[in-house]
């Protein structure tokens, strides 16, 4: 009911419209062809899930397909390693694409038609560098001035571009224009780049080429080969849209693609760039592209996010066409609600203070049943041992409580979960005054399920004979929020208690826990199991914490 019943978004609209008109004329196969086209030189982040989320979300809803077609047109830092990971990043998340597809595939569909468009008189090799190009392009203000090597001939363009393929020039030393516009309005019709040198090998087509073709001259020939209907792209990209349409206008393709741009996703205390996020890996701010911290999908992943969380954020935040920035904390309120139907409910201690029940017996083991998720009716419950000597968070005794304290206290009570209520009886300190003990009484008549007395309070306890040692890592946001423009580099802004670690406890059930596996601890947070772990040696990150920030 909800599909039919929500408002459509712009680009439905568009390609809606676009289907009606090629029904109404007739043709034979009017179904909706998407891409999805990362570059591989680096793990896909949030933002390209919104991008990929609606190149494979309007192929399934019209019931059309979606290729995945890496954009490996500069070999200089892709690698075979990014191709694997963006993959398994697009399975995690639960697309499907049709094909898997290489720009570089086309190198050779994509010299032969450069060689078509320097027969036609609209495209040369010029001698100008790279910072003469820039200084001969002009300004958003004033037009750009043609370049001396304009005007060359066409059998001598023909001649220098063979030239380039066969690599008798250095990097650099010479580009392929189109011959377009240099004093256009639109800075990206002043005679683009085509081709550059780089004697570089290539991740799938090794030493033969040294040339490659720029991203927007491949990018609309390998669509219109493809046959896709709808090139879905980020905003940045629509003052490329007439150089777009006019490369797939001079190579005489009779397939058109269409063009559409929408606002990319920006998220509060975090960075999207490629950039800045590489930096971050080379330079040691976090321990790699899957840190738990950083904004891509395997670190989300690691970090304990639910593929669900993810797609239901990207629901939310729908589709605009003006840029915004969103808010962290409804991603986080996404996985929350996620891990709040599923998650299973666990304790764990992450700053243990010991808690002695002095008239417990000893050696006396008993077990008491703690609810697996109370918002799941047939998850059951498990058992947990409790004994004489217990651990409870440190925060949750007081030796002088603040008012309305309702955790243990001098001459107070509270209810272990699952288990007994118990009163204060005496407290032991170091010789620096810290607190290293809590003695207190149980009442064996108050057990859990078998009385109705009640207390205010109610503490998560791990056993202390059969607990499990683990590590608890603590995350923050990774960067502060700055003011716009305000001038800093962005590693300025870096949050240094973005990671906190903690060493404490886990109940007994966890000492098999496997990486991936999310639990609620309770009164703590949601996190999930590291691969870090080892056998006995948990290792557990927080996905997030209890308290929801987000307001809709």
């Amino acid at each position: 009911m909800e599909e039919t019943t929500r408002n459509r978004n712009f680009i439905e609209e568009q390609i809606e419209a676009d289907l009606q008109a090629r029904r109404e004329a007739g043709e034979a196969d009017p179904r909706v062809r998407t891409r999805f086209p990362p570059e591989p030189n680096g793990y896909l982040h949030i933002g390209h899930a919104k991008a990929l989320s609606i190149d494979f979300g309007m192929a399934e809803r019209y019931g059309g397909s979606c290729n995945l077609r890496f954009d490996d047109t500069n070999p200089t830092k892709e690698d075979t390693e990014y191709v694997d990971a963006i993959q398994e990043d697009i399975r995690w998340l639960g697309f499907q694409w049709d094909q898997v597809l290489f720009g570089s595939s086309y190198f050779d569909q994509c010299y032969e038609l450069a060689v078509k468009l320097i027969k036609k008189g609209v495209a040369y090799v010029d001698d100008l560098s790279k910072d003469e190009m820039r200084e001969y392009r002009g300004t958003l203000t004033e037009p750009g001035r043609n370049s001396p090597y304009r005007d060359r001939s066409v059998a001598e363009n023909l001649d220098l571009f063979e030239r380039m393929k066969n690599g008798e020039f250095p990097d650099g030393s010479r580009t392929l224009r189109a011959k377009i516009d240099m004093a256009s309005p639109n800075i990206n019709l002043r005679d683009p780049a085509m081709y550059r040198i780089l004697h570089i090998p290539h991740h799938q087509t090794g030493d033969k080429w040294c040339i490659y073709p720029m991203y927007d001259f491949a990018h609309p020939i390998q669509d219109a080969i493809e046959g896709v209907t709808h090139s879905l792209c980020s905003l940045e990209y629509e003052a490329h849209r007439p150089l777009y349409d006019w490369v797939v206008e001079q190579c005489g393709f009779a397939h058109r693609p269409r063009q559409i741009e929408f606002a990319r996703l920006n998220l509060t205390n975090t960075v999207m760039s490629k950039r800045h996020l590489r930096r971050l890996v080379e330079e040691g701010f976090v321990s790699g592209w899957d840190d738990p911290r950083m904004p891509t999908l395997c670190g989300l992943r690691r970090r304990g996010y639910t593929a669900a969380a993810v797609r239901d954020f990207l629901e939310r935040i729908g589709v605009a066409k003006a840029d915004s920035v969103v808010d962290t904390a409804m991603l986080e309120h996404c996985v929350r609600e996620d891990l709040n139907a599923h998650a299973p409910r666990r304790m764990a201690v992450l700053d243990p203070l010991r808690v002695v029940i002095d008239n417990y017996e000893a050696d006396r083991t008993e077990l008491v049943e703690v609810e697996n998720n109370p918002n799941d009716t047939i998850a059951g419950t498990h058992g947990v041992p409790f004994g004489r000597e217990l651990y409870i968070e440190r925060e949750d005794f007081a030796v002088e409580p603040p008012k309305k304290f309702f955790r243990l206290k001098p001459g107070g009570e509270v209810r272990l979960k699952g288990a007994y209520i118990v009163r204060y009886a005496a407290h032991e300190c170091d010789e620096a005054g810290r607190v290293t003990c809590v003695h207190v009484t149980y009442d064996p008549e108050t057990r859990s399920g078998q009385c109705e007395r009640k207390v205010k309070g109610t503490l998560h306890w791990v056993p202390a004979r059969e607990a499990v040692a683990a590590e608890f890592r603590l995350y923050e946001p990774l960067l502060f929020d700055a003011e716009a423009d305000d001038g800093r580099d962005f590693t300025e802004r870096l949050n240094p208690a973005s990671l906190t670690v903690r060493h404490g406890f886990a109940e007994p059930a966890l000492a098999g826990t496997q990486p991936g596996d999310r639990f609620q601890f309770l009164r703590v947070g949601y996190f999930c199991t590291d691969p870090d772990s080892a056998p006995g040696a948990p290792v557990f990150n927080r996905v997030v914490g209890l308290k929801d920030g987000y307001r809709a």
